[in-house]
């Protein structure tokens, strides 16, 4: 998901080899995504945007703890310091709706059968 994000800057400056990029310390922190198939459950009966807002929510609490901790380490991928709505440049208040739907997206993959 975050190649085809970074890829679109790409387009955007008409490079059409679509370069994205990621680091390899963001698979665990997107693997933690798995625990929306957890909590599905148990928030199923609560209506889309609720569920897409507690995920959202979520997500970024989650970015912010993993980007302090690699921060703290010289280690953090990202710095959002450039932008208007962002939280120690770890995080970026204006991603929420784009985390709640990536959330719900998540919840349909993860929850087919359930």
């Amino acid at each position: 998901m975050e190649i085809i994000y970074t890829s679109l800057d790409s387009f955007r400056k008409k490079d059409l080899t679509l370069t994205g990029n990621t680091s390899i310390w963001m698979f665990p922190i997107y693997g933690m995504a798995s625990i929306i198939g957890v909590t599905y459950p148990l928030l199923k009966k609560f209506p889309p945007l609720f569920r897409g807002g507690l995920y959202g929510a979520g997500i970024l609490s989650f970015e912010y703890f993993s980007g302090s901790l690699l921060k703290k380490h010289k280690l953090c991928p990202w710095d959002y310091s450039k932008a208007k709505l962002n939280v120690n440049g770890l995080i970026r208040l204006d991603y929420f709706p784009l985390w709640m739907g990536a959330g719900l997206i998540f919840e349909k993959i993860l929850c087919r059968k359930q």
